[in-house]
């Protein structure tokens, strides 16, 4: 009887087991001759307090869902969202912007702050030191070297070279 217990609980354990045979498994688990290696499955076979679902528990449930999912449609839960083509690119918007205004400040700081002229001569004055400076430049004198024969060593830096 032992051997068939043994066999009925390794086929519980694996779901293969019918009613009749679960039946059969809570009949002995009740009774009074359980060996000491089974107590342990008797509280799992044994219940004082059996309650069973009815016949009318799929109904129950059913109608639960569906009181549920009325209650739910007076105000319903929207999870999704339309994203516009506007809303896509704003992240590459915002960096064009910040690319934009990168270029424009460096541009700005490109020009020269020492722009102290006041009158048309100091402009002049100006604009004669830097065509000055791109004349003897040693780099301007090494460009234009095959051009005019210069040698770029008798060349003033601009350091010596003051306009008067």
């Amino acid at each position: 009887m032992h051997q068939d217990i043994n066999s009925l609980l390794e086929r519980y354990f694996n779901a293969e087991t019918t009613l009749e045979e679960e039946q059969t498994l809570r009949d002995f688990f009740s009774g009074d001759d359980v060996p000491a290696e089974l107590q342990q499955w008797r509280a799992l076979f044994v219940n004082d307090e059996c309650e069973t679902l009815g016949d009318d528990f799929d109904a129950r449930i059913m109608e639960a869902i569906g009181r549920q999912s009325t209650e739910n449609d007076a105000q319903p839960v929207v999870k999704a969202r339309v994203v516009s083509l506007t809303q896509r690119l704003m992240p590459l918007f915002k960096a064009a912007a910040v690319v934009a205004i990168l270029l424009t400040v460096g541009g700005a700081l490109q020009t020269p702050f020492d722009n102290a002229w006041n009158t048309p001569d100091d402009y002049a004055r100006y604009q004669q030191e830097l065509d000055s400076v791109a004349v003897v430049s040693p780099v301007q004198a090494e460009n234009i070297n095959d051009v005019l024969k210069v040698d770029s060593a008798t060349v003033l830096p601009p350091a010596q070279l003051k306009l008067r």
